[in-house]
């Protein structure tokens, strides 16, 4: 029987509002039970500093030295991160030689998988430096180096969730909403895994450039709007949904191009209205419909986006908490596993959730001391 570890898991999504931390107890396989957990928000300067290290990535060539300002916003975030395992670590009554491991999923900055090219922004050996405890980080470029999608990674995890249920039927569908939404398939003995299309980055980029605040909180301002169906219509039309799974997206992929002749509230209706269907589109791709979708991520707290998939979508829709799991904390719990397995030498990803050719491992392991 494998060792269980205590692990933390670290999660910076492409949202980019903080960090989720979590404990976890795993062996990597069957056994996933949850510790104490937590949420760092960013302030607005790291905040600022992510979001220009975001834009200027899209001019960073492969290969090309990194820009000092995105090495910056590097340490930022790597310190930031350091704060929140010592948040955690308190929270929890735990001295740093008490957990084993590390996983950290840094930030995403840019994802160009067709270019076989993945970069996330996190310094694992700084990490292990200032915590005193071993990191691994650098979880998709092994995947994507040898031809998968690099995303999305949280399936497995996913998978261990519903296997651990008592009584949820299978198929079930889990989706996450983040900046990107992906959804995970877990039929009877299958996981099929892909990016849907947008999250909640579009929606809180319009609410940034309208409003001055990071997310449309509870959905209010596409509440006051319309959907001008023809632009939905127009987002639909994106070749990015007839393509077969697996496949992945770039926060950047789909931006405001297309809503921006509309009003403030019309346009957070539209692009609301866009995140609800887009998920809801990955029924096209299932083997057969699901039973359940049950929503992770910071989008399950816009009830707008909630109210809008349930319309699309025939059979029940709810929370993780409904199945009595932590919804803002599963990603930062599956770095935790994925670093457990990651140490053994286990898969992180197979050809049916990111496309790579065999079961692919991955990360790398950063000692605390040497």
């Amino acid at each position: 029987m494998a060792e269980i570890l205590k692990v933390i898991g670290l999660m910076s999504g492409t949202s980019m509002d903080g960090i989720d931390a979590a404990l976890l107890d795993t062996d990597g396989e069957d056994v996933v039970v949850p510790g104490p957990a937590l949420f760092t928000p960013y302030g607005d300067d790291t905040r600022a500093m992510l979001r220009a290290a975001l834009a200027e990535a899209q001019n960073v060539a492969a290969g090309q030295p990194v820009p000092y300002s995105i090495r910056d916003a590097e340490q930022r975030l790597t310190e930031a991160h350091a704060e929140a395992v010592k948040a955690l670590l308190a929270k929890a009554a735990l001295a740093p030689r008490d957990v084993a491991l590390i996983g950290f999923h840094g930030q995403t900055i840019l994802h160009r998988p067709h270019q076989h090219w993945t970069w996330q922004i996190g310094d694992g050996a700084l990490l292990a430096r200032l915590t005193g405890i071993d990191v691994i980080n650098d979880f998709r470029s092994a995947d994507v180096k040898a031809g998968g999608q690099g995303a999305p990674l949280v399936p497995l995890y996913h998978a261990a969730l519903v296997a651990a249920a008592k009584n949820l039927r299978k198929p079930a569908v889990l989706v996450n909403i983040g900046g990107v939404a992906n959804v995970t398939y877990v039929g009877d003995g299958e996981i099929l895994a892909f990016d849907t299309g947008p999250g909640n980055a579009p929606i809180d980029d319009w609410a940034h450039r309208h409003t001055g605040k990071a997310v449309d909180e509870s959905g209010s301002l596409a509440r006051k709007g319309r959907v001008n169906n023809d632009v939905l219509a127009r987002m639909l039309s994106s070749k990015f949904f007839a393509v077969k799974p697996p496949k992945s997206l770039d926060r950047m992929d789909f931006g405001l191009d297309e809503v921006k002749d509309l009003s403030a509230e019309d346009g957070a209706a539209t692009l609301t209205a866009f995140t609800a269907a887009s998920i809801a589109r990955a029924r096209e791709h299932f083997p057969e419909p699901a039973n359940m979708w049950i929503i992770c991520g910071g989008g399950r707290h816009n009830p707008a986006i909630m109210d809008a998939l349930r319309a699309r979508v025939n059979v029940p829709v709810v929370p993780a908490e409904d199945e009595g799991w932590r919804g803002d904390f599963i990603e930062a719990e599956a770095f935790a596993y994925l670093a457990v397995r990651s140490l053994r030498r286990l898969p992180l990803s197979l050809p049916t959730t990111t496309g790579v050719r065999e079961p692919m491992t991955g990360g790398k392991l950063h000692k605390s001391r040497s």
